[in-house]
């Protein structure tokens, strides 16, 4: 997988993951898959659909989460 993709959730983020860290990990995965480091103009809409889609599934995986020691956070 792509390495530049970082783990967002504790310990190995001190704090909740934001936005831009969760975007960007949903960036580095679309490009991966798609092999586009970005799209030309006729994928542009499809490929930041893509983006956005995986970024809302992070964001909901990382709410849910129940790491060890501390309590599930709410996805929002």
């Amino acid at each position: 997988m792509c390495r530049s993709i970082k783990t967002l959730r504790p310990p190995a983020l001190a704090e909740e993951a934001t936005e831009e860290e969760i975007r960007a990990a949903a960036l580095q995965y679309v490009r991966k898959v798609s092999g586009f480091r970005a799209p030309a103009a006729h994928n542009r809409e499809v490929f930041e659909r893509a983006v956005q889609a995986v970024a809302e599934a992070t964001a909901e995986l990382l709410g849910g989460l129940e790491v060890r020691g501390q309590p599930a956070r709410s996805a929002g």
